[in-house]
C-alpha cells in the first residue's frame, strides 16, 4: 500500500499543512469506507490528539460523522469510527460509450445510490443529442436527492481524446468527434454552476481498478478497456500517466501489424484496437456485417465455449494480436498487473491461453516474473467510476472550500491519487 501524503512540518504554512492532511484523511475515508481514529493515525502517523481534531473539522463541514465504537484489537480504550457522509455528499458521474449512456449519483465513499442508462445509436457526431440525454438522466437524479444532499463535482466519461483543460473531445474516431465541446456543452444543460471535468474513458477505469478494484495495492498496472475499439489506462507508481497534453496511453493505436494490417478508425492500419477490436472478432468470427455490439460479441465467445469452430478459431486469432499487443506493454513498463475491461472481458475469456502463450514467448524472463493477468473487477461501472472518481479530486483536495454549497472550483488538479 502506498504511503499517505500527510504532511507535518516541511515548511509550508500551518493552513496549508492543515489543508492537505484533511485531504488526505478524508481520502482514507473515501476510499476505504468507516474506519476508527485509531486506525486513521497508524495510517497517517499522525497522533491522537491531531486526529481528533482534523475528524472533528471534517464533521463540522458535514462530510463525515463519527459514531459507535471499534476495537483495536490493543489494550486500551475502543476508538470512535469515522464513516463518510454518502447521502449528504455527492456528486454527478456520467459515462459515454459508443452503444450506451449513464449516469449517476455517487456519494462520498464511493458509494452509487441512484443510477439511469439509456442507449447511444451509432449515428456519427452526436453532441446535441448525447447532451440533451445526459442532461436529462441529470435532472432525474437530482430529482430523487434529499434537500441536503449537496453536489460537489461533475465528472465524464468519454470514449476519445480529451484536453483535460476544458473537456473538449479533440478526436473520437468510433463517432466522428472533432473537437466538440462537450464538458462546457453538458455544464451548460445541467446549470449546476459546477465544471464538468471529463476524462478518457481508459484512463478513468485505470484510476478506478487502482483505487477500487483489481487494482488495489498495486503501484504499477495496465488496464485496457475494449469498447468497439480499444483504450488504454497506465498507472506508474501509483500516478496515471497522461501525457504531456492528456494524450497519453492510447494503447489501441499501437502498431501491431503495419504491413498487412485491418484499417482502422484513426486512418492507420493495423493498430492494435483494429486487429481485436469489436468488428474484427465477428469478422473473423464470419458473423454478418450488420451484427454489431456487446451482445454480439458475447454471443461469439459464449458459441466458442460450446464447441463452434469459426468461433474458436477467431479467439484464437484475435487473442494472438492482444496477446502481441500486452507483451509489447510488459517489456516496456514492467507493470504488476493487466487488467482487462469493457469488452475485453469477454475477449480474454475466451482466449486467455493464447495472450498467455504470447506472454511465455515474447517477453523478457524477468518482467513476466511476476506480472499478473485479470478481469477487471468493476466490470461495466469502471469508468463510471472513474468519472466519479474525477469529480470528488476537488473536494478531495481541498475538503472544507469543497464541502461549501455553491463552491464551484475551476478544475480539478492533476489526477495522482494515491492508493492508501
Amino acid at each position: 500500500m502506498l504511503k499517505s501524503r500527510m504532511t507535518r512540518d516541511d515548511g509550508r504554512a500551518p493552513e496549508e499543512i492543515r489543508r492537505r492532511n484533511l485531504g488526505a484523511l478524508l481520502r482514507h475515508v473515501h476510499l476505504h469506507g468507516p474506519l476508527s481514529r485509531a486506525a486513521l493515525g497508524t495510517r497517517t502517523g499522525l497522533n491522537r490528539s491531531t486526529i481528533m481534531a482534523l475528524t472533528a473539522d471534517l464533521a463540522a463541514a458535514g462530510l463525515v460523522r463519527e459514531s459507535g465504537l471499534s476495537s483495536t484489537g490493543r489494550a486500551g480504550r475502543p476508538s470512535v469510527v469515522v464513516r463518510p457522509e454518502s447521502e449528504r455528499v455527492h456528486v454527478l458521474a456520467f459515462d459515454v460509450a459508443v452503444d450506451r449512456l449513464a449516469a449517476a449519483r455517487v456519494g462520498l465513499g464511493g458509494t452509487i445510490i441512484d443510477r439511469r442508462d439509456a442507449v447511444r445509436s451509432r449515428a456519427g457526431a452526436d453532441l446535441d443529442v448525447v447532451v440533451g440525454v445526459l442532461a436529462e438522466l441529470g435532472r432525474e437524479l437530482r430529482h430523487g436527492t434529499p434537500p441536503d444532499s449537496v453536489c460537489v463535482g461533475v465528472g465524464a466519461s468519454y470514449c476519445g481524446m480529451i484536453r483535460p483543460s476544458d473537456g473538449m473531445v479533440r478526436f473520437g474516431p468510433d463517432m466522428g468527434w472533432v473537437d466538440q465541446a462537450f464538458g462546457a456543452e453538458l455544464g451548460r444543460r445541467l446549470g449546476l454552476d459546477l465544471p464538468v471535468l471529463v476524462g478518457n474513458e481508459a484512463h478513468l477505469g485505470a484510476m478506478a481498478e487502482h483505487q477500487r478494484g483489481a487494482g488495489v495495492g498495486v503501484r504499477n498496472l495496465i488496464y485496457l478497456h475494449g469498447d468497439v475499439g480499444v483504450g488504454g489506462g497506465i498507472i506508474v507508481d501509483g500516478e496515471l500517466l497522461d501525457g504531456d497534453a492528456g494524450y497519453g496511453a492510447e494503447l489501441g493505436h499501437m502498431m501491431v501489424n503495419p504491413y498487412d494490417g485491418r484499417p482502422c478508425g484513426c486512418g492507420s492500419r493495423g493498430c492494435l484496437e483494429a486487429e481485436v477490436g469489436e468488428r474484427a472478432l465477428l469478422d473473423a468470427a464470419d458473423r454478418p456485417a450488420g451484427l454489431i455490439g456487446r451482445e454480439a460479441v458475447r454471443a461469439v465467445v459464449d458459441a466458442a465455449d460450446h464447441g463452434d469452430p469459426a468461433a474458436r478459431d477467431a479467439l484464437r486469432r484475435i487473442g494472438d494480436w492482444l496477446g502481441i499487443g500486452v507483451a509489447n506493454l510488459i517489456n516496456l513498463f514492467n507493470p504488476g498487473l493487466v487488467v482487462f475491461g469493457g469488452m475485453l472481458r469477454d475477449v480474454y475469456r475466451g482466449s486467455a491461453a493464447q495472450v498467455r502463450a504470447r506472454i511465455a514467448e515474447n517477453v523478457l524472463p524477468v518482467s513476466r516474473e511476476r506480472v499478473r493477468l485479470s478481469v477487471s473487477t468493476l466490470g461495466d461501472d469502471a469508468t463510471l467510476v472513474g468519472a466519479a472518481e474525477l469529480a470528488f479530486a476537488a473536494l478531495l483536495a481541498d475538503p472544507l472550500a469543497g464541502a461549501r454549497p455553491g463552491s464551484s472550483p475551476a478544475a480539478a488538479p492533476p489526477v495522482t491519487h494515491p492508493a492508501g
